[in-house]
């Protein structure tokens, strides 16, 4: 009986490596790409094309400061006084083209709370009570809890009497007393059938509980004069007209009352009694935060209007702060897609940014497309510190077949807007550097691996890495050329002895096996069969980090 054997021609065939050169015997040479049934070639060598899947992207957001970033920086004022600058330089440096000048009031109105359908209120001495009549009433010291009825026990009344509102609590010589203390008077008053409190206080007094709760009291006396003048300001160009002027919280500024003060700010309160930041006659809009990261934004870029002593400076001394830089935080593409109700993940975020160095929007690319996306709302759903931020995007595409033991894989990639990339991989318990990565210009990247077995590699800047992508090994399995009819020889590299080996005969579209051996210690295996006419392969199993190899398909004719 004749026996020959060639390989069999694969649609769309090309070339690959032919052999191995340490093999000690002649292998029958594959001339033809191997295409397998039932499961993905493995990758090609050193020419393999670069894979187009960039995989699940991984998005790193760093920054810089936390706040608008609009008007003067705390720390940066902080940084100033310690660098010797009197607090007239300090507001003048942020707010350019004001001037000081007097305050054009005296007392102003602090909304307390609203919506209660209690409240307590009492003092250690006896007070006073002044009814909606006009009608003043003396009031034992103690704590009383009123309700929407306006009912008080008046000093020397066995029985609460009902007053006419608003009631207007006067202290006597000890402050009155809510869930804190407060200087000045209490004006309880019904809203909607609630009751509703408000603080009708002197300006200075009002500025000795702000100061220490927007600033630390224990910082430089200069910046502590800065902030109370940039406070007393602040509350005069933006109270609101109607039942009260101000918030005691960050819809105004943070009030806490006399409990909350301290010597040192209320001296700064003192040393600037009065005085507030002008233009053009008008009381300035003294906009402050915590930290600007190094440059203060314009109003323009933040907001969208444009005043002239709202403008983008630089902000030297402001690296004290420890939100001078933040970051970096890592979300995934799936992560994002969520927090912003998009569907699917977000593949790509490019940011737009403005004269101030601020992102302004950014564009996300997703499942369902592209939308735009405001930073404020981004920074917010987020919760990041700021809008001085930037995107840098990490993400590795897995070769799209198995690589053959010996060969190389060139993994495609992106690394935008980050520095120091590594490429790192894992083929047991730990991560190892692999390569420096370099983006083009456009961030993408390609590099060349060639693992020894199934092996798990990453995209990584400093603490950030982005998902792993697995590279499968499978061992190089070829067949000797064919001498007898009734065995096919073959090996394997690398060897892996006791390795399961599958002598597969194709029938029809299928591959049924025919023989079954193990690869000895030296890579080889033989399997016994009757050869016949027919399309056959080893599929070897070797386990130890490898996938299945296969053989390239052997045409054999036995006429």
């Amino acid at each position: 009986m004749a026996l020959f054997a060639s390989l069999g021609q694969v649609p769309g065939g090309g070339r690959r490596e032919t052999g191995v050169r340490s093999m000690r015997r002649t292998l029958l040479l594959a001339s033809l790409l191997v295409v397998v049934a039932g499961a993905a070639a493995p990758a090609r060598g050193h020419d393999a094309r670069r894979s187009t899947s960039t995989g699940t992207a991984t998005f790193v957001i760093t920054g810089h400061g936390w706040g608008h970033g609009v008007g003067m920086s705390q720390y940066g004022a902080y940084g100033y006084a310690q660098h010797g600058f009197a607090y007239t330089k300090i507001v003048a440096h942020y707010f350019p083209g004001t001037q000081l000048g007097p305050a054009p009031l005296a007392k102003v109105r602090v909304l307390l709370g609203s919506g209660a359908s209690t409240l307590k209120i009492g003092s250690a001495d006896d007070f006073a009570v002044r009814d909606g009549g006009g009608v003043s009433h003396d009031v034992a010291a103690g704590a009383y809890t009123l309700t929407p009825g306006l009912k008080l026990r008046l000093l020397g009344d066995p029985k609460p009497t009902a007053l006419p509102g608003p009631l207007l609590f006067q202290p006597g010589a000890s402050p009155l007393a809510l869930q804190r203390r407060y200087r000045g008077a209490v004006q309880v008053d019904v809203a909607d059938g609630k009751l509703r409190t408000i603080n009708i206080v002197g300006l200075e007094h009002y500025l000795y509980g702000v100061v220490p709760s927007e600033m630390p009291y224990s910082w430089s006396p200069e910046a502590l004069k800065a902030q109370a003048v940039v406070a007393r300001s602040y509350a005069l160009a933006v109270k609101k007209s109607g039942p009260f002027d101000l918030y005691p919280d960050t819809r105004s500024q943070m009030y806490l009352g006399l409990d909350h003060e301290k010597p040192s700010s209320n001296a700064a309160v003192d040393a600037t009694a009065g005085k507030v930041l002008l233009y053009n006659g008008q009381v300035a809009k003294t906009y402050f935060y915590s930290t600007s990261g190094g440059r203060t934004a314009s109003a323009q870029d933040v907001w969208g209007s444009a005043i002239p002593y709202l403008v983008s400076v630089p902000d030297p001394y402001d690296t004290i702060s420890p939100y001078h830089d933040w970051g970096p935080f890592a979300f995934t593409g799936a992560g994002l897609a969520r927090v912003l109700h998009l569907g699917g993940r977000v593949t790509d975020l490019q940011p737009v940014v403005n004269s101030s160095g601020r992102v302004q929007s950014l564009t996300v690319d997703g499942a369902l497309g592209s939308v735009a996306i405001k930073a404020d709302d981004l920074r917010r759903r987020l919760n990041l510190r700021s809008t001085w931020f930037t995107v840098g995007v990490l993400a590795l595409g897995p070769p799209d077949k198995p690589v053959v033991y010996g060969s190389q894989v060139r993994l495609g990639g992106v690394a935008r807007g980050l520095a120091d990339v590594t490429l790192q991989q894992r083929a047991g318990a730990s991560w190892e550097p692999a390569a420096q990565v370099s983006a083009d210009k456009n961030g993408s990247v390609s590099v060349l691996v060639k693992p020894a077995v199934s092996t798990l590699y990453r995209l990584a800047s400093g603490k950030v890495a982005a998902g792993a992508v697995r590279v499968a090994v499978a061992p190089l399995v070829r067949f000797y050329a064919p001498r007898a009819p009734d065995s096919l020889r073959g090996v394997m590299r690398p060897a892996v002895p006791g390795a399961a080996v599958q002598l597969q005969r194709q029938q029809g579209t299928a591959w049924t096996t025919a023989a079954r051996t193990t690869v000895d210690a030296n890579g080889d295996f033989v399997a016994r069969l009757q050869l016949t006419t027919g399309t056959y392969r080893a599929r070897v199993v070797p386990g130890h980090g490898f996938v299945p190899g296969l053989t390239p398909v052997l045409q054999v004719s036995t006429s």
